[in-house]
């Protein structure tokens, strides 16, 4: 198999994180670019190749080339024109629908990298992610902790993303760790995901949404489980409490905001801004809902 980085420069536009990432399930999704490209090569470089064979070989000037005025069939060259490709599309659809099962973003992971399963008493830590204009809201419903424009995570640890947003619609990217989930008012996405290496990757908005969209970039960080309990302490001692005042006031459009830590959190918020119900009064979507069932059963029965 062709190095990473020879056949990255293959890919016009391709930024080279995409092709050697930090993440387990981000460097799958490298493969499966890796394996795409090399199947349809097989077909690309012939038919290049043949092409200038055909136009030095058969040029006005070359009068020792076969001319054969009446020639209009071989079923030799018609096996290998539609077997080569019929064979390579068979192969890419192989591929793609193992693939699609098997890196489904709301797929619980089954390994941390392609030498270890994840361990049976190993629990997915819980990371609910809230797009808004223009910055990103994390809470950690385990820890009772929330960010803003800062998440980490312990290397090696099975992640479980829940995403929404607030109004606009956002595509969650970290480029090293998985591919991009939209985020969108009113509904949850999901993503699974693990971290394998320490250090500082850069998460950003992949879709556009309006004036700061540029600037609506966080950081990622890995973290030994040591700098990780640190790092909690830290967002504990350094935040203050996330209250519904202190939503409300979050939630007004910025552009470029600092990364904020919030020690304890109103208890339901992610839930609530899911829902949309985050005021006082206000109906949570997920019980209008059920009283919409509610009622359109017993219209039903009647």
């Amino acid at each position: 198999m062709l190095p990473t980085s020879a056949l990255a420069a293959t890919l016009a536009g391709c930024d080279m994180v995409v092709m050697s990432p930090s993440g387990d399930i981000a460097r799958q999704q490298a493969d499966l670019i890796i394996w795409s490209t090399l199947l349809m090569l097989i077909i690309i470089v012939p038919v290049i190749l043949l092409i200038f064979l055909f136009a030095w070989r058969y040029r006005a000037s070359n009068r020792e080339a076969t001319y054969k005025p009446d020639w209009d069939h071989s079923t030799t060259l018609e096996l290998v024109i539609w077997a080569a490709p019929l064979a390579i599309i068979i192969a890419l659809g192989a591929l793609t629908w193992v693939s699609t099962h098997k890196l489904d973003p709301y797929r619980p992971l089954d390994r941390i990298d392609e030498e270890r399963l994840v361990p049976e008493h190993v629990e997915h830590m819980v990371v609910e992610v809230v797009a808004m204009d223009w910055k990103w809201l994390f809470f950690y419903p385990e820890l009772g902790i929330a960010t803003v424009n800062e998440m980490a995570a312990p290397v090696d640890r099975p992640l479980q993303f829940k995403i929404t947003a607030t109004t606009m619609m956002n595509a969650f990217y970290i480029p090293e760790l998985a591919g991009m989930i939209y985020a969108m008012g009113g509904m949850e996405t999901q993503l699974h995901a693990v971290i394998n290496e320490e250090g500082t990757f850069e998460g950003f908005s992949a879709n556009y949404s309006g004036e700061g969209f540029s600037q609506m970039r966080f950081d990622f960080l890995g973290l030994s489980e040591g700098d990780f309990a640190q790092w909690v302490e830290r967002v504990k001692s350094q935040g203050s409490p996330l209250s519904h005042s202190v939503y409300k006031a979050l939630e007004k459009p910025s552009i470029d905001d600092p990364v904020r830590y919030y020690s304890e959190v109103m208890p339901g918020l992610y839930d609530a801004i899911l829902n949309r119900c985050v005021d006082p009064g206000e109906v949570c979507m997920k019980d209008l809902m059920k009283s919409h069932h509610h009622h359109h059963g017993e219209g039903a029965g009647e």
